[in-house]
């Protein structure tokens, strides 16, 4: 009888191992439901954009600048780096947030900027990785509610620190579709403003391609244009479909939607435009893994890594050669934008062309110090 009952022990202990293991995607995502409706959710407190520690990226003297500050600004919005549980919406002094932010998004799609422009990044309640993970209105409410840090922020920035000189919108996943918004509402609508524009980046974001918030960039050597994609390994079809089939854009009355069977916007970073042609690995001036490195550090390059094209809305690319330019870390950090960039050196070069036709353009704007 000791036999049988320790036999079946071990089955039961079995089963409940391989059970946990086939479901544990689904135990894992349930565990960041925050399990209370956004209707009755109380979010954490609002950011004072007044206050340097509502910024994670700031100049030392961001309301004059220096001699030796690169010409422009970056306005920079990074991708969801609280996971959810607690909250739909992230704290700003979320710890684990801050880190990563510091660590792994800052140094990979901050970084191609910093040589182009001052940077200023907020702080602002994302909306959490559970939000990216489902289409209920829940989530949508949560993502919705965040852009109004983002247009807070922006208008902070506009008022106090930008002192007439060129400037690029960066936004990346979440944080691009908040920059799709903020482009078309404080930007786009804003004449005085928009001729400061030296261009935006919507980095991993699907944007409608017969709708775009400003005009979308067709070569490198052009000012105040959109360059906007998501893209997919090209020997992940399924990756290249959900890009399209699960992406949220931007509606009427500031609804976030399906894109209902429309393409997204598809600029290639190997080429400076958008543009169904291939771009052979060779073109690449240079992918990079800066996770971890100091910030202000320039990483090493890795040259010929990946061949780019867009199709279906989609930039397909290959899979990179180097192994430090794989996804690493748990299930979680999989979901999130990556810890490298497979077009660092590409942005950084693309991001100053686009700031020195601005510059160039008579009756456009005047470089401050």
């Amino acid at each position: 009888m000791k036999r049988w009952i320790f036999l079946l022990a071990a089955v039961l202990t079995a089963v409940l191992a391989l059970s946990a293991y086939v479901w544990r995607i689904d135990i894992l995502r349930t565990g960041l439901d925050p399990k209370q409706p956004f209707q009755i959710y109380s979010p954490p407190a609002a950011p004072d954009y007044s206050r340097p520690d509502a910024w994670a990226l700031l100049p030392p003297h961001p309301e004059t600048g220096t001699a030796v500050d690169p010409p422009a600004d970056i306005f920079f919005l990074g991708p969801t780096a609280y996971n959810g549980g607690a909250h739909w919406n992230a704290p700003i002094d979320d710890r684990k947030v801050d880190r990563q932010f510091r660590q792994v998004f800052a140094p990979n799609y901050a970084g191609p900027f910093q040589r182009t422009g001052r940077l200023f990044a907020p702080r602002y309640r994302q909306a959490s990785l559970y939000t990216l993970m489902t289409l209920r209105e829940d989530a949508r409410e949560a993502r919705r509610f965040a852009y109004a840090d983002v247009a807070e922020a922006f208008r902070r920035y506009i008022a106090a620190y930008n002192s007439g000189r060129p400037f690029i919108v960066v936004g990346v996943e979440q944080g691009g579709t908040l920059a799709a918004r903020l482009l078309a509402e404080e930007i786009a609508a804003k004449p005085e403003i928009k001729a400061r524009l030296a261009g935006a980046y919507l980095i991993e974001t699907a944007t409608p391609a017969d709708a775009p918030p400003i005009t979308p960039c067709l070569r490198r050597q052009e000012a105040g244009c959109l360059a906007a994609w998501v893209s997919a390994y090209s020997d992940d079809p399924q990756r290249a479909k959900d890009a399209v089939d699960r992406a949220l854009v931007w509606g009427d009355g500031a609804q976030l939607e399906n894109l209902h069977g429309r393409l997204p916007l598809c600029f290639n970073p190997l080429i400076g435009g958008t543009t169904t042609a291939l771009a052979p690995a060779k073109l690449g001036l240079g992918a990079a893994n800066a996770t971890g490195l100091e910030w202000g550090a320039r990483p090493p390059f890795l040259t010929r890594q990946v061949q780019a094209q867009c199709k279906d809305g989609v930039l397909r690319i290959s899979r990179p050669k180097a192994s430090m330019l794989k996804r690493q870390g748990d299930w979680m950090d999989r979901q999130k934008a990556p810890g490298f960039n497979l077009f660092y050196a590409d942005l950084e070069e693309d991001s100053k062309a686009r700031v020195a036709a601005l510059l160039a353009a008579p009756s456009k704007v005047t470089p401050h110090p």
